[in-house]
């Protein structure tokens, strides 16, 4: 199970008891928020992606949407979604549960600069019902980023 798997990645900091399960899913941000009794943006949100050849990861505030123009200003190419089957199998997570931790080889992870309004943050932990807190430079720190890139809305 993929939870477990990031649980293991976690136990290598002596982290992994941080890892929240819940009773009830955490699949949307409606749900985690839910569950965490916590505003929406606070609920790092993980997006795949597909470019070019190869899956991206884009963890963004959780009441934050991808602008489409910004997307392609900044990866030139076309904002395109990975399938829930393409998501598992190339990421190594569920969608509900996709999360920045222990994710397949070669894919890439950037924070959107949504999250930086917020002093602690909650990605999910590879299953559709659980979750970690952070704050950001541990999620920085924890998710091995590749950068921070700017490519939602703005809260509307």
């Amino acid at each position: 199970m993929s939870v477990e798997k990031v649980k293991a990645y976690f136990s290598t900091f002596g982290m992994e008891e941080r890892v929240l399960e819940f009773d009830t899913s955490s699949a949307t941000v409606a749900l985690a928020a839910a569950a965490l009794h916590c505003e929406p943006g606070r609920i790092a949100k993980t997006l795949s992606f597909m470019l070019h050849d190869r899956a991206i990861l884009i963890v963004a505030a959780g009441d934050e949407k991808i602008d489409n123009r910004k997307y392609k200003d900044q990866f030139g190419a076309k904002a395109k979604m990975l399938s829930p089957k393409e998501a598992e199998s190339r990421t190594g997570h569920a969608v509900g549960g996709v999360c920045p931790f222990a994710v397949s080889k070669g894919v890439e992870v950037y924070l959107d600069v949504s999250l930086k309004r917020f002093d602690k943050v909650y990605p999910a932990c590879g299953s559709s019902n659980s979750a970690i807190e952070l704050t950001i430079a541990q999620l920085e720190q924890y998710s091995g980023y590749t950068g921070w890139v700017d490519v939602c809305k703005g809260q509307v």
